[in-house]
């Protein structure tokens, strides 16, 4: 998993409640078990007309959001059912990191895993970042994970919490393999003396 330390992007507002798992990953794509891909599907009934072209009013869409790593969204992102596929979808876009009043308890710890950052706000910072979010080719925002701060395009200052253990795992680019792996001596040391003492 790659570390998450800091990015400088133009970010994206996305201002709908209680967007669910089959819109950001419509459920006929989840055909694959592969992490790479999904993007290409990712908001695929707002992001598409029927005929497969580019709906040019939906924000990822347009030129000023294309290349956007932030996505600043409304309450209850990310409800809906328990598919991994979600944060693969946003992440292979290209999306790094989610801020959002609430997220959905499974959703929110299965991006986490993935080494995507999710930011809780209280209304009256979402309210501000979602304005900041609207300035098109303007909206560019810093998230220092470290400092737990978001800068604005004006330079104001939003101080964020984040959980402890998650923050570190995201810093040093530790899924659960890689935690497991931080005690592979232990593991090792296990596993020699049971060949010692069950050597069948």
């Amino acid at each position: 998993m790659e570390k998450f330390d800091k990015i400088t992007s133009v970010a994206a507002p996305l201002p709908l409640i209680n967007v669910d798992t089959d819109m950001i990953i419509p459920a006929r794509f989840l055909k694959t078990i592969k992490r790479t891909g999904l993007g290409a599907d990712l908001f695929s009934t707002l992001r598409f007309n029927e005929d497969g072209s580019d709906r040019e009013d939906f924000v990822l869409n347009m030129p000023a959001y294309k290349d956007a790593e932030v996505l600043v969204t409304g309450e209850n992102f990310g409800c809906g059912s328990s598919r991994e596929h979600a944060p693969w979808a946003l992440m292979d876009f290209g999306i790094k990191c989610v801020i959002a009043p609430s997220f959905a308890d499974i959703f929110y710890n299965n991006s986490f895993k993935n080494g995507m950052l999710l930011i809780k706000l209280p209304p009256e910072d979402m309210d501000k970042l979602m304005d900041d979010a609207e300035r098109g080719a303007n909206a560019t925002v810093t998230v220092d994970l470290e400092a737990q701060e978001i800068t604005g395009p004006d330079g104001g200052l939003i101080k964020f919490e984040i959980d402890a253990f998650k923050k570190h795992c995201l810093l040093n680019g530790l899924d659960d393999i890689g935690l497991t792996l931080q005690k592979n001596d232990k593991i090792d040391d296990y596993e020699e003396r049971q060949k010692a003492a069950q050597p069948w």
